[in-house]
């Protein structure tokens, strides 16, 4: 098993990639913390997982990434009840302000940017004060997407802080280098997920069919799999990078709100927050004159 004996902790791992992920880690071998915002899908994870035989290798803890002493408690979590942290995978997401630039408020600007953006830096604070001082290296792993790659792949504030997280993965991974501890992102495509699917699964698969080379749209699995390959001895010299998981999306020079109908002019005439998997409720607002 490629993860024997190691400990990871996963953010936003009570559903979609985050849930998948963690399944596959604890098939892998590894003792897992899944911290989510939901109770609710972190109750029914723990479940899923005690089905699955893997009772005793996994936790939950209700986890805001926003907050640092929360995200602190997380990997202290996994080292009082595993007796260590060798991989931590910053996985929490949602859509977060989507909106024409003039009309976002700083206030949902901040909020997105706090869960996309702060939340990771936090989980790689946390993760590398906890791996330095054990010794012998991890694995960071931090979602991104390939709306962080170019101006066309996504919504404008959630492009911007995938974009930082791109180069903050890259940033902090030649700080802790020297520590052997590997920092990596995971930019993914056209997932479909509890995040993306919009309570109409079918329907948004049909479309994420349609704008990327490759014949189906990608699944949790695809993400986890990813993850598997940067947590484990596998990708021992890859640090700093930011690993395109995306169906060819980008090698095909995306253009997503051009081929998604509809979906570059609905953009512009409503202003939405999109709060995810979280389970408090999204807002959405016609746009205001200026």
């Amino acid at each position: 098993m490629r993860l024997h004996d190691k400990v990871a902790v996963i953010t936003g791992g009570a559903s979609g990639m985050g849930r998948a992920t963690a399944t596959r880690f604890l098939q892998e071998g590894a003792s897992v913390v899944i911290a989510d915002y939901n109770e609710d899908t972190g109750t029914q994870t723990l479940a899923l997982c005690a089905e699955r035989g893997f009772r005793d290798r996994v936790r939950f803890i209700r986890t805001d990434v926003a907050k640092e002493p929360e995200v602190a408690a997380m990997i202290a979590l996994a080292i009082s009840e595993f007796g260590k942290v060798d991989v931590v995978f910053n996985n929490a997401g949602l859509g977060g302000a989507l909106g024409p630039v003039w009309d976002i408020e700083v206030e949902e600007w901040d909020y997105t940017f706090d869960v996309l953006a702060k939340g990771v830096f936090l989980g790689i604070k946390h993760a590398a004060r906890a791996m330095k001082r054990q010794g012998g290296g991890g694995s960071i792993i931090n979602t991104a997407s390939v709306a962080g790659l170019s101006g066309g792949s996504g919504p404008l504030v959630y492009s911007a802080a995938k974009a930082a997280v791109i180069n903050l993965t890259r940033a902090a991974a030649l700080q802790l280098a020297p520590d052997r501890i590997r920092v990596n992102a995971i930019c993914p495509g056209g997932v479909l997920t509890p995040l993306t699917d919009r309570g109409n699964p079918a329907a948004v698969a049909k479309q994420l069919d349609s704008f990327q080379p490759w014949p189906e749209h990608g699944k949790p699995e695809n993400i986890a799999g990813a993850a598997l390959f940067l947590a484990s001895d596998d990708s021992e010299f890859v640090t700093g990078e930011a690993l395109v998981v995306d169906g060819g999306l980008t090698a095909a020079g995306p253009n997503v709100w051009k081929g998604l109908r509809g979906a570059a002019e609905a953009q512009l005439s409503q202003t939405v927050v999109n709060r995810g998997s979280t389970g408090a409720p999204s807002t959405r607002r016609a746009v205001g004159k200026i």
